[in-house]
């Protein structure tokens, strides 16, 4: 039994590509920044003594990198599979 998905079979819904296309307008330099910033932000509570608020901020990176990520995977590969094969048909 194959149980691999072609890019066809589950398109995306329109609310997911209008994500998608407003998100893509960020440069992805931006997220490497958001993440670094709030490495250096942690950094810096912890040094203060702000151990609460430390481990809150250490938190954001992953997800400022993913969301970049994601972008530039977006960006290079497109929204949608059944987009990109009816737009080559």
């Amino acid at each position: 039994m194959d149980n691999r998905i072609s890019p066809e079979e589950f398109p995306e819904d329109q609310f997911t590509a209008s994500l998608e296309r407003q998100v893509a307008r960020v440069p992805s330099s931006v997220f490497l920044g958001l993440a670094g910033v709030s490495i250096i932000a942690s950094l810096i509570c912890k040094l203060s003594g702000k151990d609460r608020e430390a481990d809150f901020i250490s938190h954001w990176p992953a997800p400022f990198l993913l969301v970049g990520i994601y972008t530039k995977l977006v960006k290079q590969h497109g929204s949608d599979g059944q987009v990109r094969l009816q737009g080559k048909t």
